[in-house]
């Protein structure tokens, strides 16, 4: 069985990462959604409202999963027997970022691959962080994120909206 984690912090999860997912799931017999817990960040929401989130997102494929991880990547990977590691890319100024940690990684643990998927065009502008602005403002986010990431932002930020 070929196994694919695709981490992140998914804070929260946007339509352009449901790309990835939906190209990666017919690549890979098990995918699974990794949410990380990030310290050097401050995440909207926790990490188990971001696994549920995905959880929701990823409900109609049938070879997807959600779950949290700390820790090194490799080591999760490896405890899951996943064989590759994905990264989504929007634009040139991703990779030198995505390069170093697949390099690490590879260092880490040679025998666990990492490939990286450019999203759709239309997807190349779109951020968590953006859509959380945008959110916080009034905006509708719901052309950026799947219906059920924008009534749990819409919770967390008050009713605030523009129509």
């Amino acid at each position: 069985m070929k196994i694919a984690v695709y981490p992140g912090s998914f804070d929260p999860i946007t339509n352009g990462h449901l790309d990835i997912v939906r190209r990666v799931a017919q690549m890979f017999d098990r995918v699974i959604v990794a949410v990380a817990t990030n310290t050097e960040k401050s995440p909207l929401f926790t990490v188990d409202e971001r696994v549920e989130l995905v959880t929701q997102a990823v409900k109609g494929f049938k070879n997807v999963s959600a779950d949290a991880f700390d820790g090194l990547l490799v080591e999760y990977a490896r405890r899951k027997r996943a064989g590759v590691i994905v990264r989504g890319l929007r634009a040139v100024s991703d990779f030198e970022f995505e390069f170093q940690l697949s390099l690490m990684n590879r260092k880490l643990d040679p025998s666990i691959e990492t490939i990286f998927l450019m999203t759709k065009d239309e997807y190349t502008f779109i951020s968590s962080r953006q859509v959380k602005e945008i959110c916080e403002l009034g905006a509708r986010v719901s052309d950026f994120v799947p219906p059920g990431v924008e009534r749990a932002m819409r919770r967390k930020f008050g009713s605030k909206r523009s129509d």
